[in-house]
């Protein structure tokens, strides 16, 4: 491995074009540099420097030396960066995985707070569904994970807290059979037409989907934006959150529907693994558990306005 001083030498030399000029740009006599450069060829047994022009130039041996070791330099500063970074209560990185449901956009601001920390933590965002984002913390592919369905599951060192609720409302398109069914609607109505549902991601035998009656035809879409896009088509029915889709109501292109079996609230959650809560981790558990921020995750976007 090339010392700072014999990469700096190969930068010098590269960029000036002469010893002489590489010596004034080092602070160093010429025939310093001159010498430091022949003990460079001998150490690696190989021609470095092109002496046979005016302009004196690395040879392609020289070039690949001299990339290669900015590189490998950059490399253990990065490193010596991660271990000081580690070593004052900062992760390496953190791994956030939320429910599909809620919207990235919403995660931006606190994006941008974070970079004004200046922590050197890469971040690494993915989404999940239902139980595929219990199963992204249970199977370490999440540090936290954000909008977590149903009731905390049974995983070593779990801790969890309560996020909000969402609020969800029966949809049909407007051109759909029950939109002008008498309400409320009961579950064998609903049972003839298909159910719309997002796609859980476990890659378990658990993975299901919300909102369809028992013998419900079903339509598996990839996120809650392609199930109101369906809803509002009338390729089917099923639960929405209510704040997403009201422009899409204020509109008349879906209509909401009374069922005699309403769906209450879900109530979602923040999770991780204790034990391990370094100062990023500790930083986004307090800032989405503002309310301001838990009520804004829980209204959404609503992206048909």
């Amino acid at each position: 491995m090339l010392t700072v001083n014999e990469l700096a030498l190969l930068e010098a030399i590269r960029d000036s074009g002469s010893l002489s000029r590489a010596a004034v740009k080092l602070g160093r006599a010429p025939s310093s540099v001159s010498h430091a450069a022949r003990q460079l060829e001998e150490r690696f047994d190989a021609l470095l420097f092109d002496r046979r022009r005016y302009r004196l130039q690395l040879t392609p041996a020289g070039r690949l030396l001299a990339d290669e070791a900015a590189r490998v330099m950059l490399d253990v500063s990065r490193l010596t960066q991660r271990v000081k970074q580690v070593a004052s209560g900062w992760e390496d990185r953190l791994h956030i995985v939320s429910d599909e449901i809620l919207e990235f956009e919403l995660m931006s601001p606190l994006i941008q707070a974070f970079d004004g920390l200046d922590s050197g933590v890469t971040l690494r965002f993915t989404h999940e569904v239902l139980g595929g984002t219990w199963e992204a913390l249970r199977e370490g592919r999440a540090d936290l994970i954000v909008g977590a369905t149903n009731e905390p599951q049974s995983i070593p060192n779990l801790q969890w807290a309560a996020l909000g609720e969402m609020e969800w409302l029966f949809a049909v398109s407007r051109r759909h059979p029950l939109a002008k069914a008498k309400a409320p609607l009961r579950q064998d109505q609903i049972q003839q037409h298909r159910a719309i549902v997002v796609a859980d991601t476990s890659r378990g035998v658990s993975a299901r989907g919300y909102g369809r009656v028992g013998g419900q035809a079903v339509l598996a879409v990839p996120s809650m934006r392609a199930k109101i896009l369906s809803q509002r088509e009338g390729l089917g029915v099923g639960w929405v959150p209510r704040h997403r889709v009201a422009s899409l109501l204020a509109r008349g292109e879906l209509v909401e529907k009374q069922t005699e079996t309403p769906r209450e609230p879900n109530l979602l959650y923040l999770a991780w693994r204790g034990g391990h809560e370094g100062r990023a981790l500790q930083w986004w558990l307090e800032q989405l558990r503002q309310p301001r921020m838990a009520q804004a995750l829980m209204r959404g976007v609503d992206a048909f306005g």
